[in-house]
């Protein structure tokens, strides 16, 4: 299960999502947690924290915390939609 913070894009919501992956959308569900919260709530049930912040690779490694996943994403605007087409690619598997 993936855990997207506010801060991801929608289109690539819905590609994650239609290439099969549950994800739970903070911005749709949980407006307005803190990282700290967001954190906690990935943990039960397990979820990868899909996120454009920074701050949580400094969580990570300033409170010594192992039992999180996080991709961080860094990309320009303008390459949105070819990540989209990518995660749209008939045959393409994630092994998470």
């Amino acid at each position: 299960m993936i855990l997207a913070d506010e801060n991801i894009d929608h289109g690539l919501i819905r590609a994650i999502r239609n290439a099969g992956f549950d994800v739970h959308s903070i911005y749709e569900n949980n407006r307005g947690l803190s990282d700290e919260d967001i954190i906690d709530f990935s943990r039960n049930p397990p979820r990868i924290i899909l996120t454009e912040d920074k701050d949580f690779g400094e969580w990570v490694f300033a409170h010594n915390i192992s039992d999180i996943s996080v991709i961080f994403l860094r990309y320009a605007f303008h390459e949105t939609e070819t990540i989209v087409i990518f995660l749209r690619k008939p045959g393409l598997h994630f092994y998470i």
